[in-house]
C-alpha cells in the first residue's frame, strides 16, 4: 500500500550522546550511518568496566551532556584534540542486515507520534513526558500509532524503512526529571499495547511496544552530509494493514 501524502511532521528531533543521559533538543540534525550524529557516541562504564543504563543506575536521568552548538550543523567537523572514537556494532541482520550501530540498543533511529503519546496519557492518571520513551524523532498530525504500520517513510528529502516496535524495558518506568521509578506508564501500556493485545505474528511473551525503529535507506549514497530539521514534512510509502505483518 502506498501514500504519497504528507501525513505528518517533524515535532521535535533530541541526540542522546551519552546512552541514558538527559538528551539534547536540536532545530536540525545531521544523518550517519549509523543514526543521528552524535547519537548514543558515549556511554558511562563502572570500574569493570561495564557498561551502565539507567536500567540499573536510574540517576543517569539527571545528567545533561552539552555539545558546542555549531556540532549539530551540516558541515561541522571536530579537531584532531576534541575527538573520541566510540564503538560500532551490527543491527540484526534478520531485520537490519548491513547496517550499524553505536550505543543504541537495537536500531538507528527511534520514532514515535504525539498522538500515540496522547492517548496514552489520556489513559494515565499523571500524564507522562516523551521523555520516558528517548524518541529521536517525535512527529505530529498523523493519527494515533500509525507508525506501527509503516514500512517505508520520506522525512524531507531522507528514506527510511522500519524494522521493528521497540519493545520497551523499565525506562520509561523512571522519571526523567528525579530518577524515580515507579510502575506507570508500563503498566497502563500492558493493557493495550502488550504483544498479546496487539496480536503480532510472534507467540506473546509478555512484551509492550512503544514506537517505531528504523534505519536511513539512503545512506550507502550520500557523499554530502543530509539533514533533518523540525518542521520536515513526513510522507508514508509504503504501509502494512495489520499487526500480522509487522515486525516484533
Amino acid at each position: 500500500m502506498a501514500d504519497s501524502k504528507e501525513a505528518a511532521q517533524v515535532m521535535s528531533i533530541t541526540i542522546y550522546p551519552l546512552k541514558s543521559c538527559r538528551g539534547i533538543s536540536v532545530p536540525e540534525a545531521a544523518l550517519s550511518s549509523t543514526g543521528f550524529r552524535w547519537d548514543r557516541q558515549w556511554i558511562v562504564v563502572n570500574s569493570k568496566g561495564r557498561a551502565c543504563t539507567q536500567r540499573v543506575e536510574p540517576s543517569l536521568a539527571l545528567i545533561e551532556v552539552e555539545l558546542p552548538n555549531e556540532a549539530f550543523s551540516e558541515g561541522w567537523e571536530p579537531n584532531p584534540s576534541s575527538f573520541l572514537v566510540s564503538q560500532s556494532r551490527p543491527t540484526d541482520p534478520n531485520y537490519a542486515p548491513g547496517y550499524k550501530i553505536k550505543f543504541n540498543d537495537a536500531y538507528p533511529f527511534l520514532l514515535i507520534s504525539q498522538k500515540s503519546l496522547d492517548v496514552l496519557n489520556e489513559q494515565l492518571k499523571e500524564p507522562v513526558s516523551i521523555n520516558r520513551f528517548r524518541p529521536n524523532i517525535l512527529i505530529d498530525g498523523s493519527n494515533p500509532f500509525c507508525e506501527d504500520l509503516w514500512k517505508d517513510v520520506k522525512i524531507g528529502e531522507n528514506t527510511f524503512h522500519s524494522t521493528e516496535l521497540c519493545y520497551r524495558c523499565k525506562v520509561p518506568t523512571i522519571n526523567q526529571e528525579t530518577a524515580e521509578a515507579g510502575s506507570e506508564p508500563s503498566e497502563t501500556l500492558m493493557k493495550f499495547r502488550s504483544d498479546k493485545v496487539l496480536k503480532t505474528n510472534k507467540k506473546p511473551q509478555g512484551r509492550i511496544y512503544f514506537g517505531q525503529m528504523l534505519v536511513w535507506e539512503d545512506y550507502v549514497a550520500q557523499e554530502k552530509r543530509k539533514t533533518i530539521k523540525v518542521g520536515d514534512p513526513v510522507y508514508v510509502l509504503k504501509m502494512v494493514s495489520s499487526y500480522d505483518d509487522v515486525s516484533v
